[in-house]
């Protein structure tokens, strides 16, 4: 079914001649039951299947399982006994196996989807880039893009206000209050319409707090967008970092505001993979340069690297997963940034350890 665009499987009804014909109790799925089938999905196809939704219906005695199969970009999925391998695929009510040039024809669309992905990507991020002062100071740019966005009605401005006031409590779980948070300097309250999309427009507009700017999308079909000064941040009273200069905690609020959204607006939209990119855009003369602090709390930037570009960093994470596997992820993408730098730990970022026996 993953090979034919998703579908649902359904255990507890008898049929004859493909027609139902009455109900079965298929007695109780228990959560070791439950996790086989996840692991099935994952073990014993390639590439895997994430995101099979397991539902439980009806009460003892007239008891039914759906399972829901999500539509692919990844076909064909395949299937490996020793040394041979085959292609399934739904025909009906019937499983038969595709022909050289149906395997031909999938991967041909799997590579075509990835580029269309790209592309999709690359328009997030140079709308969420266009008309940035990157020569005076840095922005982090960072978008997330649903790689099979489900289409729904369009969000309406109670719905974006609240996948944007959840999403402040995510974030702030990610990472507290050491740092600068885009989130808390755009309007949440009143997001503004947008082509297809909810903007939450920046709030740092005085003079005085002009160096903490941030603007946030929210898109109808679940992509959204941060940009967010993050060079020339204050650092004392009267005194500013320069425009090249960047604070790794504000990357790491950056990321942790930016998964924190993502998160909070697939569950609204119902998506649940996406695709994830981060940049630095800066055009100064200048070469970037990515501070930190000691264990003393001091700021210095003795160990980082002077960049000359900032190559934006992507991956693919989903959404749905566990909390903690999904905080995990957030770590690794804010690491991956500061590496880039010449740092080598993140600071704000601390996820629980994964529990070892699991």
């Amino acid at each position: 079914m993953a090979n034919s665009g998703g579908g649902v499987i359904v255990y507890g009804v008898r049929e004859t001649q493909k027609a139902a014909t009455e109900r079965v109790d298929v007695g109780e799925l228990d959560e070791a039951y439950e996790r086989s089938l996840r692991s099935a999905a994952i073990t014993a196809i390639s590439p895997p299947v994430f995101g099979l939704n397991v539902h439980r219906i009806g009460v003892e005695g007239n008891r039914a399982v759906v399972v829901e199969i999500p539509a692919s970009v990844d076909g064909p999925h395949l299937i490996y006994k020793n040394d041979y391998f085959a292609a399934p695929v739904r025909n009906d009510s019937d499983t038969v196996w595709m022909k050289e040039r149906q395997i031909e024809a999938m991967y041909r669309a799997r590579f075509e989807e990835r580029r269309h992905a790209t592309e999709a990507l690359d328009a997030l991020f140079d709308e969420a880039a266009a008309g940035r002062d990157s020569g005076k100071r840095a922005w982090l740019v960072a978008v997330a893009h649903p790689r099979i966005p489900r289409f729904h009605d369009r969000l309406t401005r109670d719905e974006a206000r609240g996948v944007l006031t959840k999403t402040v409590g995510l974030a702030l779980t990610y990472a507290g209050r050491g740092g600068v948070h885009p989130l808390e300097n755009v309007d949440r309250d009143n997001p503004r319409p947008g082509l297809r999309r909810w903007v939450a427009v920046n709030t740092a507009a005085s003079e005085r707090s002009l160096w903490k700017e941030a603007w946030m999308s929210l898109h109808h079909d679940g992509s959204v967008t941060v940009a967010a000064a993050v060079g020339g941040h204050r650092m004392s009273s009267d005194g500013f970092f320069d425009g090249w200069q960047v604070e790794s905690a504000a990357i790491e609020c950056a990321i942790a505001d930016l998964m924190a959204l993502a998160r909070t607006a697939a569950e609204a939209t119902d998506n649940e993979e996406y695709d994830l990119r981060v940049g630095i855009e800066w055009t100064g003369e200048q070469p970037l340069t990515i501070l930190t602090k000691d264990n003393m709390g001091f700021t210095y930037d003795g160990v980082s690297i002077p960049l000359h570009h900032f190559t934006p960093v992507e991956t693919t994470v989903n959404v749905a997963e566990p909390a903690l596997d999904y905080y995990w992820h957030v770590h690794d993408l804010a690491q991956d940034c500061v590496n880039q730098g010449g740092i080598s730990n993140v600071q704000m970022i601390q996820p629980p350890a994964r529990d070892q026996s699991a």
